[in-house]
């Protein structure tokens, strides 16, 4: 009938052709030709259901929003890495002005392990591609509350890092038990910070499970937090190294379960991650995922070797999934309760030790994070971060950021502090980032020049 517009998913392909960790590294272009391949011989990028889109570049602005590169953007990124924040960006800009229904960015390099200071690439990770997308969001088109389920066979670290004090921001993260795999972390326990409890949501999986705890997962807790919490955008940081033939985990979803984890989810965006099965799973899996986004019918997308009832359950991983759900449902459920007087408060802040280690640049780093705790906002963040960067050089940064709606009395006690350390030598470089004013200032005391992003 004219007039009336099909549902159209947007979706973009970046290969990044000139980027690569190493020529024989999991994480190549590869990881996308298969894929565009098969997607083109079935003929489903020719579907009216289905539009195409050409990246654009994500700016040094938007990447500093959300993270300190450390010296500066411009040293941790490159062309790659800011189309595939961009691509990202551009189509939730779409969704956003309505021109699509949602979209799938199948692009690279990943970035669900980038946290908010970054020495180096860990995970295969430099710039989080999603937080990138989410702060423009917030920034440009003023939406609010935004939930990131994570899909990846690995802890998406770097994402939970970043939204760790934001009660704002959901995120939801199924992987492999930590004890198990990199980079260990993820467990029931990480919960959020003290002003936003339960806004972070981790579901550690034992090696081995499979499509029929997936759902149940995605049935009896995943929907009903998102149900409750309301988000305004829906991200799925899709990574599909939990398929049955990924060298680098062991677990046993399928395309099917892929597919029908989206049907139910009905994200608004999809951002890849993982994947590194590149003949067996990525080219099933992409096209399983695509066509549920678009509403149709994913029924045919099976692996060769793959039959209905391959893998199944045992009762007693059953019983132990649904002790998991229940955990977490009781943390949920109990948030506001547990959140006030859960944690220790020091002279108003709140601190935590973190040790990072960048298992690609071999970079350990050491942070201590204080948070401002405020009765007017959610405080700003005083993060002092030094890595030893091999060849026993150390570099030493403070970095403070100031959130969304910040209140004034914390805008100016963070704008003081970092006046302030710049007159000390104790620091190589000092960050001040305003989100509520959007920019960063950065200042070189080796040098004694400050820039603005």
């Amino acid at each position: 009938m004219r007039g009336i517009r099909c549902k159209q998913t947007g979706l973009i392909f970046f290969p990044a052709f000139d980027w690569a960790i190493s020529p024989t590294h999991p994480e190549r272009e590869e990881r996308l030709l298969y894929t565009r391949d098969q997607i083109f011989e079935e003929g489903i990028i020719d579907l009216p259901q289905i539009a195409e889109f050409t990246p654009s570049l994500a700016s040094i602005h938007d990447i500093a929003r959300v993270h300190f590169c450390i010296p500066r953007v411009e040293t941790q990124t490159t062309e790659a890495h800011l189309i595939a924040a961009g691509a990202a960006m551009m189509l939730a800009d779409q969704i956003v002005a309505g021109h699509i229904d949602n979209g799938f960015a199948l692009v690279r390099p990943p970035g669900h392990h980038a946290m908010r200071v970054v020495h180096g690439n860990r995970g295969f990770c430099n710039i989080n591609n999603e937080a990138v997308m989410v702060e423009h969001l917030r920034s440009r088109h003023g939406v609010k509350r935004v939930a990131i389920i994570d899909t990846d066979v690995h802890h998406g670290d770097g994402t939970q890092d970043i939204f760790w004090h934001d009660p704002d921001v959901l995120f939801i993260s199924f992987h492999q038990d930590g004890r198990t795999l990199f980079p260990g972390t993820g467990f029931t326990y990480e919960l959020g910070g003290p002003g936003a409890y339960a806004r972070t949501i981790n579901i550690p999986l034992s090696p081995g499970t499979t499509d029929e705890s997936l759902l149940y997962i995605t049935d009896n807790l995943i929907l009903p937090i998102l149900e409750e919490f309301q988000p305004d955008f829906i991200v799925n940081s899709a990574g599909q190294d939990n398929h049955y033939t990924d060298p680098l985990g062991s677990m046993r979803i399928s395309a099917q379960g892929y597919a029908r984890l989206t049907e139910k989810l009905r994200p608004d965006l999809a951002v890849l991650e993982g994947g590194y099965a590149i003949e067996t799973a990525l080219p099933y899996v992409n096209m399983a995922i695509i066509l549920a986004l678009a509403g149709l019918d994913y029924s045919y997308v099976r692996e060769p070797d793959y039959w209905p009832d391959r893998f199944k359950e045992t009762s007693q991983r059953t019983e132990q999934v649904k002790r998991l759900v229940d955990e977490l449902l009781k943390h949920w459920k109990n948030r506001y309760a547990t959140q006030a007087g859960r944690v220790k408060i020091v002279n108003g802040y709140y601190e935590r030790e973190k040790i990072i280690f960048y298992d690609t640049d071999y970079i350990e780093e050491h942070q201590v994070e204080k948070l401002r705790i405020c009765n007017n906002c959610t405080g700003y963040l005083s993060i002092e971060s030094e890595a030893n960067q091999g060849y026993g050089q150390a570099r030493k940064v403070l970095c403070l950021s100031v959130p969304f709606g910040a209140c004034s009395k914390c805008r100016n006690e963070a704008a003081d502090l970092y006046t302030g350390a710049k007159k000390s030598v104790k620091y190589n470089q000092i960050y001040l980032q305003d989100k509520s004013s959007d920019f960063l200032l950065g200042y070189d005391t080796k040098a004694g020049k400050e820039w603005r992003r």
